[in-house]
């Protein structure tokens, strides 16, 4: 297996801003899928309980969980709403509550 540094030497970089956008919606995709699966397994749901209560499929629920897709305000208020929790978002001293307590 190759190391990491000489994949990087054989292909560089070579829009740094494209790279950089793209490493961070990863990291938001990859911590918000810690949240969803946090909260599912917290609830003791299965994927596919899970979706169901919220109206999708397992494969969406597994999708975001994998960090493979990142999840809409829509999907995480419905995620709230399916195990009861409530989900805050904090935007310079603006909050708006999703889920649970947000009805």
């Amino acid at each position: 297996m190759p190391k990491l540094e000489d994949v990087r030497r054989e292909h560089p970089i070579k829009d740094r801003a494209a790279y950089e956008r793209a490493y961070a919606e990863a990291d938001l995709a990859g911590r918000l899928a810690e949240i969803v699966y946090r909260l599912r397994t917290t609830a003791g749901l299965t994927q596919t309980e899970l979706a169901r209560r919220m109206g999708t499929t397992q494969s969406a629920v597994a999708r975001v969980e994998g960090g493979g897709s990142t999840p809409t305000l829509d999907l995480l208020d419905r995620v709230g709403r399916a195990v009861g929790a409530e989900i805050v978002l904090s935007v310079n001293g603006e909050v708006l509550h999703f889920g649970a307590s947000a009805a």
